[in-house]
């Protein structure tokens, strides 16, 4: 197309993605969502999903495309976006390829703290905001070697309750937790698994957390944790700062230098 320039790059996936400069943007996770607006990107942001709730001043107006499991085609149709910004693991496999077909879709994939400083700069790249995105890359890592390490501890992270799932190895909230310097329990389990009565009664945490989402959990939950693991220290903890791998990081520090585990 004549008078555009078009920029090409690979996404974590290894996939190519070809976008047209200053971009119509869809972001379909809501971690990355906040990125792009504290890149500046405000002006072509056209599309977030249900869950993408912050800055709440800035996507309160902008078209909600559905969840992040279950896309409104038509919407995204309406919106005619440039690039679309998603994540292999909260958004579904199909709806993805179907975005595919249709428009350059750039996809992250993170689980280490590194594939977190990746994607952020790789998305200021792609957008031409690549010194706001080391800025921020910047504050990440500085922040992170002020961290605490707290006293070790063996510990569970839930993220659901019926059944009882946590957080196990090859997560991004597991890398979190040994940053924290707390043994995970479930780091031989992949993923997210689905705790059985056998895990229940074989694990022992001495530490067990709650997290604020997936699952809302709340204070009437810890009694229900404490049964299970009466032994156990059970706490509410924030959810999105254990497991937003974006801007969201430069504030993270500190909520975890104030946690009292």
């Amino acid at each position: 197309m004549q008078g555009v320039n078009w920029k090409t790059t690979y996404d974590q996936m290894g996939c190519e993605v070809t976008v047209p400069r200053s971009p119509r943007i869809i972001s379909l996770v809501p971690s990355q969502t906040e990125l792009l607006f504290d890149l500046g990107l405000e002006q072509q942001v056209v599309g977030v999903t249900k869950f993408c709730i912050y800055p709440s001043s800035k996507v309160k107006d902008r078209v909600k495309v559905g969840g992040t499991k279950r896309f409104d085609f038509d919407k995204i149709k309406n919106l005619n976006p440039d690039l679309i910004i998603g994540n292999k693991e909260e958004n579904y496999k199909e709806g993805i390829e179907e975005l595919k077909e249709r428009y350059p879709v750039w996809m992250s994939d993170i689980v280490t703290f590194e594939d977190a400083l990746e994607m952020i700069v790789a998305i200021g790249c792609l957008t031409e905001t690549e010194n706001k995105a080391i800025e921020i890359r910047d504050k990440i890592v500085n922040g992170f070697k002020c961290i605490k390490k707290q006293i070790s501890k063996k510990v569970l992270y839930f993220i659901w309750q019926k059944p009882y799932m946590v957080a196990g190895g090859n997560t991004f909230i597991n890398e979190i937790l040994g940053k924290l310097g707390l043994e995970n329990l479930a780091n031989e389990l992949d993923r997210y698994p689905e705790l059985s009565h056998k895990d229940i009664e074989s694990l022992q945490p001495e530490l067990v957390l709650l997290s604020s989402e997936p699952y809302p959990f709340k204070q009437k939950h810890i009694n229900n944790v404490q049964a299970i693991y009466p032994d156990a220290e059970v706490k509410i903890v924030n959810g999105e700062m254990f497991s937003w791998y974006g801007s969201r990081l430069m504030r993270a520090v500190e909520y975890f230098n104030q946690l009292q585990l």
